[in-house]
């Protein structure tokens, strides 16, 4: 049973026999153990043929050095660039431990013949619980009240009056997986039906998730609650700016469990400073991980989080296991699900890579 993943140097030729998977090294607690009870080893049990290890050390991008002779590399936050596929021979797939892939080079994993997949659905639950989590706790003024009993200023509580969630109107960025599982969660709230902006959804499918869909403008002067749930590309790149942060209504929370970036940080401050929006919580941040607190720090209408608000235990044991489940998966020829680049597997130099790396495994 695969109990153990050690950390050592990469070996510069393939193990004969074996499908090597390789963790990136902020997989690890600084102590050498991994931060979930269950990453998903366990899919690995009775498979003599996959050899396990762990980067030594973690680096803001991988290096064709920390490579080594990987078939699969298991990733977290590090970024997977054209130079790390400087000379990718042996590397069959990158599987990122998540559901966000915007510090991987997809094209550039296509031209090295190399899957690039993500765990689609493994996070779905518990990112819309803690978005909701951060709706009530924002309109109800949790920390406020919070900070009233440990400052013991028990006649203060009418200074932070909340407000009910019944009645308002939640507006959905991006209405993917994650979208619709929010939505489906605030149903039986009592709130005004939900409205969505996505260029990618028609009006039919938000109709079949019980979902208007509007575009952003109309989002942002409509919603109480504005959450975003879309990736980071160059189209939604300070997608929230000045002029649609003035757009929203004073009374409203802007919820940001996606990416930082999305956000112009600058222009929400100032928004939040001036009380132009009611609050906002922030789990993602530009440039994180944050070296120093973020000026958000000095605001009462702010809740944040270390881009973990959704961590729980069940999600790291399914994104997990759903990593693990891809790289056996191509270890045994079958294509895995989360898959970003599909077009890679129409490519005759990445069928006689895969059939080369894979030849005799478990025979």
């Amino acid at each position: 049973m695969h109990q153990r993943v050690d950390r050592y140097t990469a070996r510069p030729d393939r193990t004969p026999g074996k499908f090597r998977v390789a963790f990136t090294g902020d997989s690890f607690n600084p102590d050498g153990s991994f931060p979930s009870p269950d990453v998903g080893l366990s899919v690995f049990d009775g498979v003599p043929f996959v050899e396990l290890r762990g980067f030594p050390e973690h680096t803001p991008v991988i290096s064709p050095q920390q490579l080594g002779a990987d078939q699969g590399v298991i990733m977290r936050g590090s970024r997977v660039s054209r130079e790390t596929l400087a000379s990718p021979a042996d590397l069959l797939a990158v599987v990122r431990f998540g559901v966000g892939y915007d510090n991987v080079d997809v094209p550039a994993c296509t031209e090295s013949d190399v899957v690039a997949a993500i765990t689609p659905g493994a996070v779905d639950r518990c990112v819309a619980e803690a978005t909701l989590c951060w709706m009530l706790a924002l309109s109800h003024n949790l920390m406020g009240k919070d900070r009233l009993v440990r400052e013991a200023r028990w006649g203060d509580p009418f200074r932070y009056r909340g407000c009910e969630v019944g009645g308002r109107t939640l507006g959905v960025i991006g209405l993917g997986r994650i979208g619709r599982a929010l939505v489906d969660l605030c149903r039986g709230l009592g709130m005004a039906p939900p409205i969505a902006f996505d260029p990618m959804v028609s009006t039919e499918q938000g109709q079949d998730a019980g979902v208007r869909m509007v575009e952003l403008d109309e989002l942002l002067t409509t919603a109480d609650f504005v959450t975003i749930h879309c990736p980071l590309t160059p189209q939604t790149r300070n997608l929230i700016g000045a002029r649609e942060l003035a757009l929203m209504k004073a009374d409203s929370y802007l919820i940001n469990i996606a990416r930082g970036g999305v956000v112009d940080e600058d222009a929400l401050f100032d928004a939040l400073q001036s009380n132009r929006i009611a609050g906002a919580g922030i789990d993602c941040f530009v440039g994180e991980p944050l070296g120093a607190p973020p000026k958000f720090a000095e605001l009462d209408n702010v809740i944040m989080a270390p881009h973990g608000i959704a961590i729980t235990r069940e999600h790291g044991m399914r994104i997990g296991r759903m990593t693990c489940q891809a790289m056996l998966d191509l270890a045994e020829g079958r294509k895995p699900v989360g898959v970003l680049n599909p077009e890679v597997f129409d490519k005759p130099s990445f069928q006689e890579k895969w059939a080369r790396l894979t030849e005799g495994l478990g025979a």
